[in-house]
């Protein structure tokens, strides 16, 4: 099945459903915020190499954390409780996602200078969260995401100290419990996320999901 090529004119994607077995979906576009909404809302994001073209990906089995049953490991319980974490939101939100790009360009990252600009016009707009954890008034991690209705998407992590990014998603993930959002989306599975609750769920159960962006 050939891949479908988006226009830059057109503020459009195709049927979800025909995504490939990987989940990718199209190619092309841009990253304006409305397409960047509307790929959100449907379930689709784009996740590329820097200087190719934009790619958008749909997998039909989703992975994901839903807040109310996050795990955290009996280490973390403890590490928690012998230091003072805490977490602010969109402390500085350019600062966040560089940083999360920075963490990963020795083994390659998706996080180009477009997709910094992309992201920081959502934010603008209201839509993108930065979470920054602080471990005894430190820096310890962080990780930013798409926020839309009750549903948090989320994009990459970074950790300064040890356990940094695991606290800054299990305070989050606490936060959005307790303002009944009904899942965070890790996109891909890693077996980190797994440990800390992940799970695969249908692409109907997906759906159903989704209808809480409105």
């Amino acid at each position: 099945m050939p891949v479908f090529r988006l226009s830059r004119n057109r503020l459009d994607f195709p049927n979800p459903r025909l995504a490939e077995r990987d989940g990718l979906l199209a190619i092309g576009g841009d990253l304006r915020p409305e397409r960047l909404l509307l790929a959100y809302a449907n379930g689709i994001f784009p996740w590329y190499n820097p200087g190719e073209e934009i790619l958008w990906w749909c997998p039909h089995e989703r992975f994901l954390i839903f807040p109310d049953q996050i795990h955290v490991s009996h280490s973390m319980k403890k590490y928690m409780k012998k230091h003072n974490i805490y977490i602010l939101l969109n402390r500085d939100f350019k600062d966040t996602i560089h940083r999360c790009r920075m963490k990963r360009e020795e083994e390659g990252t998706w996080i180009g200078d477009d997709m910094e600009a992309a992201y920081f016009a959502l934010y603008q707009k209201g839509f993108a969260v930065s979470v920054e954890a602080y471990e005894d008034g430190e820096l310890a991690g962080g990780l930013y995401g798409v926020s839309i209705g009750k549903c948090f998407f989320g994009e990459s992590m970074f950790s300064e100290k040890e356990n940094g990014s695991k606290a800054a998603l299990i305070v989050f993930g606490k936060l959005l419990a307790e303002h009944d959002f009904c899942f965070m989306d890790c996109q891909f599975h890693t077996e980190h996320l797994e440990r800390m609750g992940g799970q695969y769920v249908s692409w109907e159960k997906y759906q159903q999901l989704l209808k809480n962006i409105n």
